[in-house]
């Protein structure tokens, strides 16, 4: 027989060959030979194919190739990467929730998360096959983990475990999932879940804290029971719904993300001060109208830190947040934010606390009145972040909650915090606006005050949220 000379051949008969040999495991040479004796002994004794290597592995007549996915206008490309959790579950239910927001989603499964759920029942919900293996001949013979960087619009994880966190935080790239990560340029939510124990680890929230400076946006973890018998506290999956809400927040609406690229801090609610381990100081503030502030500001584009004091309402989608009690606790966490380019201090932060609260529950003395309670002031976070000389946001807007003399009182605020602007209402309890659902505001700045009609409160949050994005694209509001 004479010799097999490959270069001969046309460009894409060569690229066919090549990709089917790869997918066979063969030399080109010998999938011409293969193909040669097939064709030369009939059908019916064409050679098997070769065995499969990996549990659950099928080896495809023909690569099956990282294309590019076809996507209807107006649908966004999310790629869903499932860590290795019993969370892993609630996945399944997030593809449905996404593709019901008219987005089209692929999955990698990690390793681990093939032990809870099947790549068959993800591709199955997704409608596309769910990729698993970094080292797999027929899509990495076009570069397939870098592809699949690229060709979506955003990065979900659900579950975010420990150890897939850990990896991203250190750059690792030794699955499929981690080089991804790595790879892509795109936007990245993760939805941590893991085991209270595990989440409050200082290795954990070390590599927290490197991922939201990478920009890593967070969802959950939410409070309650876990899988394990008699464990309980944070470190649930956020809900799919959840994370559907925060996957959109992602994207914004469409044209309409003027804040993207640029970094808020809000602070929200109450702050608690303690006089004994059962009792505190504190006010009725709700927080509503500051974690409104944060969605509005991440649903316009901007990665957003929100530091809440106690609430009881749930954490927005999109957002960072970090949870403080004390107004020292909510200092300290606002600094840290630092830098920014607009700070929205909406919190009813307490001036005074308790200089020495009891270490045990001060007991009632029949007959004997309370002993005093010796207060001192709390720091003032507006003004103190007003008067930095390093790292003062360009936009610096504060509160001021009033029952008498509202805007008199908020222009003076204005002058004494040294703010750019201040949000004054009306609190007074026949107002219902502290605490409640609805709030009217006049937005006092240097040029002067404007009166806005009433409205609820996201009503509110987007319209401070528009004028933010003016002022700092320097646009005329």
């Amino acid at each position: 027989m004479a010799s097999i000379t490959i270069r001969q051949l046309d460009e894409s008969l060569k690229q066919q060959l090549r990709l089917r040999a790869a997918s066979h495991g063969r030399s080109m040479e010998d999938e011409v030979r293969t193909i040669l004796r097939a064709a030369a002994v009939g059908p019916a004794e064409a050679p098997p194919a070769r065995a499969a290597t990996r549990r659950n592995e099928r080896v495809a007549e023909s690569p099956v190739l990282v294309s590019k996915p076809i996507v209807p206008a107006g649908h966004k490309r999310v790629l869903l990467i499932i860590g290795g959790g019993i969370a892993a579950y609630k996945s399944l239910d997030l593809i449905r929730r996404l593709r019901e927001r008219h987005m089209a989603v692929r999955c990698i499964l990690t390793a681990a998360a093939q032990e809870f759920i099947t790549p068959l029942a993800a591709g199955a919900l997704a409608g596309e096959r769910a990729f698993t293996d970094l080292f797999d001949a027929a899509s990495e013979l076009d570069v397939g983990h870098i592809r699949l960087a690229r060709d979506t619009d955003a990065i979900v994880v659900a579950p975010a475990t420990a150890d897939l966190m850990a990896k991203m935080a250190g750059g690792h790239a030794n699955d499929l999932a981690s080089a991804v990560l790595l790879a892509t340029n795109r936007p990245i939510l993760i939805a941590p879940a893991m085991n209270p124990a595990m989440w409050a680890n200082g290795a954990t929230q070390r590599n927290l804290a490197q991922l939201m400076q990478d920009g890593v946006v967070t969802v959950g973890p939410n409070a309650g029971e876990m899988a394990e018998a008699g464990e309980a506290g944070l470190g649930r999956m956020a809900e799919p719904l959840e994370i559907a809400s925060a996957t959109e927040a992602l994207f914004g609406d469409e044209g309409g993300r003027p804040l993207a690229g640029k970094r808020i801090i809000v602070t929200s609610g109450p702050t608690h001060e303690p006089i004994d381990p059962v009792r505190y100081i504190a006010n009725r503030s709700s927080g509503r109208q500051g974690h409104a502030i944060a969605a509005a500001a991440a649903a316009a584009g901007a990665k957003v830190v929100l530091v809440s004091g106690p609430v009881s309402i749930p954490d927005p989608p999109g957002v960072r947040i970090v949870k403080v009690e004390s107004a020292r606790a909510m200092f300290e966490a606002v600094e840290t934010a630092l830098p920014a380019d607009c700070a929205v201090f909406a919190a009813a932060v307490a001036d005074w606390r308790v200089a020495t609260p009891g270490s045990e529950k001060i007991k009632k003395q029949k007959g004997k009145a309370p002993l005093p309670l010796a207060l001192v002031e709390n720091p003032d976070i507006l003004a103190t972040i007003s008067h930095r000389k390093v790292k003062r946001p360009p936009l610096v807007v504060g509160f001021a909650a009033e029952t008498e003399n509202v805007i008199e009182n908020a222009k003076a605020k204005l002058v004494r915090k040294g703010c750019d602007w201040i949000v004054a209402n009306d609190v007074s309890p026949e107002t219902g606006i502290m605490g409640g659902e609805t709030n009217s505001v006049h937005l006092v700045t240097a040029a002067g005050v404007e009166t806005w009609p009433p409205q609820s409160k996201d009503g509110v949050a987007r319209a401070l949220v528009a004028r933010i994005a003016n002022a700092l694209t320097g646009e005329q509001a």
